[in-house]
């Protein structure tokens, strides 16, 4: 099984609607190179979201 990634972006490659609320960076979850979630507004989110997703298999 893969384990589950999280990534993060920056700037321009913050989605509109999150720049629009002020928001610099977000964060993603990844799997084999592909997205399975995000954007999430906090690294907090995301390390929450991926320990539900895939118990003791974070990689941060």
């Amino acid at each position: 099984m893969a384990t589950i990634q999280i990534m993060s972006v920056v700037g321009s490659a913050v989605p509109t609607s999150l720049r629009e609320q002020g928001l610099l960076a977000c964060w993603y979850l990844m799997r084999n190179g592909e997205t399975v979630s995000g954007p999430l507004r906090s690294l907090a989110s995301a390390k929450a979201l991926a320990e539900q997703l895939q118990p003791g298999m974070l990689l941060a």
